[in-house]
């Protein structure tokens, strides 16, 4: 048995069983993949792929079992070699944070300031993407950490930590009529509403709100980025509802915005990373500042089992 063995399944499986393109990605043939699983398989004494032909067509029950173990054996070489990278170049390398618009729009920039100031020479990628988009990439290894409200605390193989709530606004030109009175969802109900696509930032809270009270509201345009909302509530197509973190007063001018955490309650935007990684020191710093109430001893509770923290 040999590491490229265990390569070999889990990128058939990541590949939709496909070992043409499981070789592409690996850069090597597809006989020799083919040959490698059949001779683990022969010393494993269990078939791990059931075949149709030639072709491998899903997991077994014990190759499910080998593909977890798998993804437990390459998950910890990686370890191994993060331990290396981490003591050779303390304060170089790259870290990649894959977030949502809204977080690396409104959220991380500040933090990525501070960040590049500690470490002049880590390289800082950005990915961004919808909630799920984030949690692959983390469990592939093609991102450090995730950052979003929707999805993270979904996945069993992430470890996930709560950093901060926040609340919707509803934003509308200065002088429109949903300024007159208090604010309701019976209100915004009779207005044409433009919000988020419904994966990001909290969509899911608003729809069932709305819903619980028995009102279909009239949503003409949705979009994953504050800034296309408030673009189209200033051309006047509608009233918008966006994360509370997202409007300035001042640079988003002449909008205002109206507090509607009371109509759809506070969200959690959390953090995310691979279960079972090697935690480098860069990304605890990274951690401490995205969410300065979170210290390295309360990260490693939650790594090794432990309950989550209040925030």
């Amino acid at each position: 048995m040999n590491l490229h063995q265990l390569r070999f399944v889990r990128e058939a499986v990541r590949q939709n069983f496909s070992l043409t393109e499981a070789a592409r990605a690996l850069f090597t043939s597809q006989p020799g993949i083919s040959k490698a699983i059949i001779e683990l398989e022969d010393e494993l004494g269990v078939q791990i792929f059931e075949r149709h032909g030639k072709r491998i067509k899903q997991l077994t029950a014990p190759g499910k079992l080998v593909l977890q173990s798998a993804e437990r054996i390459l998950a910890e070489l990686e370890n191994l070699k993060r331990i290396g990278a981490e003591f050779a170049a303390r304060e170089s390398g790259e870290l990649r944070i894959a977030a949502t618009h809204t977080q690396a729009r409104y959220a991380l920039p500040p933090v990525v300031a501070a960040f590049r100031q500690r470490y002049p020479a880590v390289k800082l990628t950005l990915l961004q993407g919808i909630p799920s988009q984030l949690v692959d990439w983390v469990r592939t290894d093609e991102a450090d950490i995730a950052i979003a409200t929707e999805a993270l605390a979904d996945s069993a193989d992430m470890v996930t930590l709560p950093c901060y709530q926040w609340e919707h606004t509803v934003v509308a030109p200065i002088g429109h009529p949903i300024h007159d009175e208090p604010l309701t969802l019976m209100r915004l109900g009779t207005h044409p509403l433009i919000t988020y696509e419904r994966a990001f930032a909290g969509r899911g809270k608003i729809d069932n709100a709305f819903a619980n009270a028995g009102i279909d509201p009239q949503i003409v345009l949705e979009a994953i980025d504050a800034d296309v909302i408030k673009t189209y509530v200033g051309l006047g197509l509608g009233v918008g509802i966006i994360a509370g973190i997202a409007f300035d007063a001042q640079k988003d001018a002449p909008l205002a915005a109206l507090p509607a955490g009371h109509l759809f309650g506070h969200n959690t935007t959390r953090l995310a990373v691979r279960q079972g990684v090697f935690m480098r020191g860069l990304m605890y710093d990274f951690i401490s500042l995205f969410a300065p109430g979170i210290t390295r001893s309360m990260v490693d509770r939650v790594l090794q089992g432990g309950e989550a923290y209040d925030i």
